[in-house]
């Protein structure tokens, strides 16, 4: 709700089955907690950024999206991906992880072809095959670096080379927000002119009085 009123047009979960940061931390499904928003707001776009496909059953995770859009009807976003290796909660696939990712995605998309829930695919830009699916989906939310700690912004070349036309979302950002406004405006805009649709800024896990103060403040 608070996002809703301060401006956000989305809020979307990374969906991890045990989160990795710090010792025991809490891990709450995004499913629930998108379903508690999606009662309380009108606006907001609702989504997982992204969820591991090889950790899921692709049949109940359409489930989980379509019952979630028939609560929010045009505010879901399903994001899907190979999975964050550092998900402690995920069993290592036992076959080969990329025959079994466009199966599953395939088999996705097919379950939700009638319904009004955009299929993005996450993944390192520099994995063709990440480009390759989301070509096949609605969107595509990917990062530069396998090594996401050398986080680094996208110019408007490279989103021009991920965009699709009309109807195809391209999700970038994904960081915190830089500490010089005229920065940060000069990086969002140079994604948009290359055709992103989507500019998203990571909230990292602190205590809720310091999140909700950052959701306050509202999008650049």
């Amino acid at each position: 709700m608070r996002a809703e009123v301060a401006g956000w047009d989305g809020v979307f979960f990374e969906d991890y089955l045990v989160y990795y940061r710090g010792e025991n931390p809490a891990t709450y499904d995004p499913w629930v907690v998108m379903t508690a928003i999606a009662a309380r707001t009108t606006r907001v776009r609702l989504g997982t950024t992204v969820s591991g496909l090889l950790a899921r059953d692709p049949v109940k995770l359409a489930r989980e999206a379509a019952t979630l859009n028939a609560l929010a009807p045009g505010r879901v976003v399903l994001g899907v991906g190979l999975g964050d290796p550092a998900d402690k909660g995920a069993q290592p696939f036992p076959g080969p992880r990329g025959a079994e990712m466009d199966r599953r995605l395939a088999q996705l998309l097919d379950l939700l072809a009638d319904e009004a829930v955009p299929v993005w695919v996450g993944g390192s830009a520099q994995a063709k095959a990440v480009a390759r699916r989301a070509a096949t989906a609605q969107g595509i939310v990917p990062y530069k670096l396998t090594d996401t700690k050398n986080w680094e912004d996208w110019t408007t070349d490279e989103v021009r080379d991920l965009a699709r036309g009309d109807g195809f979302d391209v999700a970038v950002g994904g960081r915190r927000r830089l500490p010089d406004p005229s920065a940060e405006k000069a990086a969002i805009m140079a994604a948009e002119s290359g055709g992103a649709t989507w500019w998203l800024e990571f909230i990292p896990p602190a205590a809720p009085d310091q999140m909700i103060a950052a959701v306050e403040t509202g999008p650049m």
